[in-house]
């Protein structure tokens, strides 16, 4: 599985953040953890909903101080997916959790950046950065943070929506999403993951988007699902995460292949793989095991995959020609 060629379109980078990474930072920034050991922190990696999630995943962004540590926690991410077998990453951040904190956002992209020009150089990978909103907070702190953000909106590909779902609808971001598309950024959303089949449709027709991140809940209405697939709309649908939130039951109750049999553009993603349990190949791995996917379809969700990115169109021609020449030799 790692050696098929592939996109990650759904990834959190604060959520790549391993629990050694974590004590290592908050030592060289002294700051206090609630947490005595690696193992303690993993064992409080059992949640029962996005909000338990959430709760610590706030709480270990607090190490993040300085570019210096986007870098390396970017850095560490970059290395872990290309061993996976990924060649184009489109990474979102979350700049409201950190300039809450007091941290400029200046340090939080710039460190990004100069972990994304490096994995170019090291691992020939090419990537994108997506600036999420969070969904809890109001909009006219999403408006702050994107008039923060033009310095570098030419390193911005995209904004997105994450964080709680239920709640917070996508209509709540309506009017800084068009404000964001007038600038020239592309549009992602978090939608039908907890929240119902309404907050896609709202996604679609009010933000306007590109690409859905989860989408699971789409399934519940048939004339939406028509409507998904019509339009070659990728869902960038988290397998693991899914277990993890209890989304699913089981793995063995992911509807990953009833998304491919139903026509929908879905790609398999690790979303916060430092929580829950896995990169990109052991969400492969872990759909193929459960829903007896074959390789062809492993093969589909990687050309998804890039069908989906927001590389322009002669550099989908170029990895689909990598993927097919992979195929080829077996």
């Amino acid at each position: 599985m790692t050696g098929l060629p592939k996109a990650e379109l759904h990834l959190h980078i604060e959520g790549s953040l391993e629990p050694e990474l974590m004590f290592a930072l908050a030592a060289r920034n002294a700051v206090a953890i609630p947490y005595a050991s690696v193992e303690e922190v993993r064992a409080a990696y059992h949640f029962s909903r996005l909000q338990d999630f959430l709760d610590i995943y706030y709480a270990g962004a607090a190490v993040l101080l300085t570019a210096q540590d986007f870098h390396d926690l970017a850095a560490a991410y970059f290395d872990r997916a290309a061993a996976d077998g990924v060649v184009h990453a489109e990474i979102m951040f979350d700049p409201q959790t950190h300039t809450a904190r007091g941290v400029p956002f200046a340090a939080v992209i710039t460190g990004l950046l100069s972990a994304m020009d490096e994995a170019e150089t090291k691992h020939g990978m090419t990537t994108k950065l997506i600036l999420s909103f969070l969904r809890h907070l109001d909009e006219a702190d999403a408006f702050e943070t994107l008039e923060a953000a033009r310095p570098w909106l030419d390193r911005i590909a995209a904004v997105g929506l994450d964080s709680s779902e239920l709640g917070h609808p996508p209509e709540k971001f309506a009017r800084v999403f068009a404000a964001a598309r007038a600038l020239g950024l592309k549009a992602v959303a978090h939608a039908g993951e907890e929240g119902p089949p309404d907050y896609v449709y709202q996604a679609l027709d009010l933000l306007d988007i590109d690409r859905l991140d989860h989408g699971n809940r789409s399934l519940e209405d048939p004339v939406l699902v028509a409507r998904l697939a019509r339009s070659a709309m990728t869902l960038t649908v988290c397998p693991l995460s899914n277990l993890k939130l209890c989304v699913v039951d089981n793995m063995a109750a992911h509807p990953i292949d009833r998304m491919l049999r139903a026509g929908l553009r879905a790609t398999v993603n690790s979303d916060d793989p430092a929580y829950f349990g896995g990169y990109i190949a052991d969400n492969y791995h872990a759909v193929e095991a459960a829903r007896g996917l074959t390789r062809a379809d492993l093969v589909t969700l990687a050309r998804n995959s890039f069908l989906g990115s927001f590389l322009p169109d002669d550099a989908v021609a170029a990895h689909l020609a990598a993927l097919d020449a992979y195929v080829a030799r077996g």
